[in-house]
């Protein structure tokens, strides 16, 4: 529709009736005003600069006071809503990061997108598992607390180190972690990543303290395998980025039929290093395994100057601790006592234990 504007011509007529006049630049701030574009009209700041000749010997009244209380305002909108703009960014990052660290980034941006997620086959990827030699008689003779507190210090450190590594972490399932390289983005040096990430690992855990047991020494039991697994999005409450496949169940067996403070890997990893080098492994021999007969497996012992290197995080890229667990001797109704299924067995625990 047509835009109706004041006549300016009118306006003069009506200021000489009255004997006075409009001055000009009032005139051509009132069509300023007018513009159709917000971002060229003039601001309060401007215009109360700009009507200053007409209050030259004058005291300030009612006018001047409704003007200044409407630049205040308009002032403090602008500073409420970037507030309020950069709030909402904060938010948005924090949950970002937080789907990010439970699902892969690409699939956690399908998701995000109402994007279904297919399930999807990698013909090359490889598989840790590691798990904790003698953990059952730990959690016998400590507390639930310390079990917990024990858990997390190890495995914030190992989720620390795995950020150097173009690897993703799948779950932890009590004492075991499990690592795979290759998916959802592929990489022909899945091996390689997963090998030197198993060295930088088992060297952490050779200095890591265990504070409510500080004599003991920490067995870390490693296992590695290559193949290939089809991996997807699994449930609807509290969605999981699953891989499924013999390959899982074969890297599991590796772990659990190797040694402490060692990394046993089969024929297809050695195979694979060999083509990629840089990784000093020794021949273990021919293995029993559940389900497998006699399979001929090695043990890696550790890495050249042409092994693939872990690569610096920037101290922005490092991940933040979620929470705070209580500090040890707060709660007394949960360190009174040992308690033996203190360390939190599920279904899933005990399937991948039976699967051995």
């Amino acid at each position: 529709g047509l835009l109706k504007r004041p006549d300016i011509e009118l306006l003069r007529t009506i200021a000489a009736d009255m004997d006075t006049e409009i001055p000009e630049y009032v005139i051509t701030l009132m069509r300023e005003c007018w513009a159709e574009d917000p971002d060229t009209r003039p601001d309060f700041t401007t215009i109360r600069n700009r009507l200053k000749p007409m209050r030259l010997g004058m005291k300030n009244n009612i006018m001047d006071q409704m003007v200044e209380m409407l630049e205040k305002y308009s002032n403090n909108l602008e500073d409420l809503v970037t507030e309020r703009t950069r709030q909402l960014y904060e938010e948005k990052q924090k949950t970002e990061d937080l789907l990010h660290r439970m699902l892969p980034p690409t699939v956690a941006l399908k998701l995000t997108q109402g994007i279904g997620v297919e399930p999807e086959t990698f013909t090359g990827v490889t598989i840790y598992f590691s798990d904790i030699v003698g953990f059952t008689s730990m959690c016998s003779e400590s507390t639930p607390l310390q079990v917990v507190n024990f858990l997390n210090e190890l495995y914030s450190k190992f989720d620390q180190i795995i950020q150097g590594f173009d690897v993703y972490k799948v779950e932890t399932i009590g004492d075991a972690y499990m690592v795979v390289s290759g998916l959802p983005e592929r990489t022909p040096l899945h091996a390689g990543n997963i090998a030197a990430l198993a060295v930088e690992l088992l060297a952490a855990v050779k200095n890591f303290k265990i504070h409510h047991r500080p004599n003991d020494t920490l067995q870390l039991r490693i296992g590695i395998h290559t193949g290939h697994v089809v991996a997807g999005v699994v449930g609807l409450a509290m969605p999981r980025y699953c891989l499924f496949g013999d390959t899982v169940n074969t890297a599991s067996r590796m772990e659990s039929n190797g040694q402490p403070l060692r990394i046993h890997i089969s024929q297809q990893v050695h195979d694979e290093l060999e083509k990629l080098g840089g990784y000093i492994m020794e021949k273990r021999g021919l293995v029993p395994m559940k389900g497998k007969g006699e399979v001929l497996t090695y043990w890696l012992n550790g890495t050249t100057d042409k092994a693939i290197k872990k690569r610096k995080i920037d101290h922005s890229m490092k991940l933040r601790p979620l929470f705070s667990l209580p500090k040890l001797g707060l709660g007394s109704a949960l360190n009174a006592g040992s308690v033996a299924g203190g360390c939190g067995v599920n279904s899933e625990q005990i399937s991948r234990r039976e699967r051995k």
